[in-house]
Parts: C-alpha cells; sequence; structure tokens
C-alpha cells in the first residue's frame, strides 16, 4: 500500500474509474446481446432501433477511449451485414 497521500489518492481514483469503465463495457455487451437476439428473431424493426442505439454507444465508448476504433468499426459492421441479411 502506497505511503504518499498523493499515491492513495490516486489509487482511489483509479479504482472509481475502473468500476465505470466495467459498467460501461457491461452496457455495450448489454445492447449488442440486445441487438443479436432481434436478428435471430428476425425481427428487422427492432434490430434496426437497438443497432442505433448500440451505435451510439460505441462510438461514445471510443470517444472515452475505452475500446479501440478498429474494434468498435469490426463490432458495427459485423453486425450491420447480418441486419442486412435478414432484410433480403
Amino acid at each position: 500500500m502506497a505511503n504518499i497521500k498523493s499515491s492513495k489518492k490516486r489509487i482511489l481514483k483509479s479504482e472509481k474509474k475502473r468500476k465505470n469503465n466495467i459498467k460501461y463495457r457491461s452496457m455495450l455487451k448489454t445492447y449488442i446481446k440486445k441487438v443479436n437476439n432481434a436478428i435471430l428473431e428476425k425481427n428487422i424493426t427492432l434490430s434496426k432501433k437497438t443497432f442505433i442505439k448500440m451505435q451510439s454507444l460505441i462510438d461514445k465508448q471510443v470517444k472515452k477511449n475505452l475500446i479501440h476504433k478498429n474494434k468498435a468499426s469490426r463490432y458495427k459492421s459485423k453486425i450491420y451485414n447480418k441486419i442486412i441479411k435478414i432484410s433480403n
């Protein structure tokens, strides 16, 4: 454990930030599951609506550097291609 006051404060701040990041990552996984479930049910309207919400959530997380921009792009393109397949 740290002895310096600023080090102790930094530990507390980083722990708080880590918990917050876990919350946002969990939210992202939940939205991805929602979109995938809508795709499996072949519900085009629901999948498109949840995809739009998921897309904005991913973009916000990229802005905060929680996930890499290429990973975000990969998520979005993969799910968008699934939506296109069920809409045809």
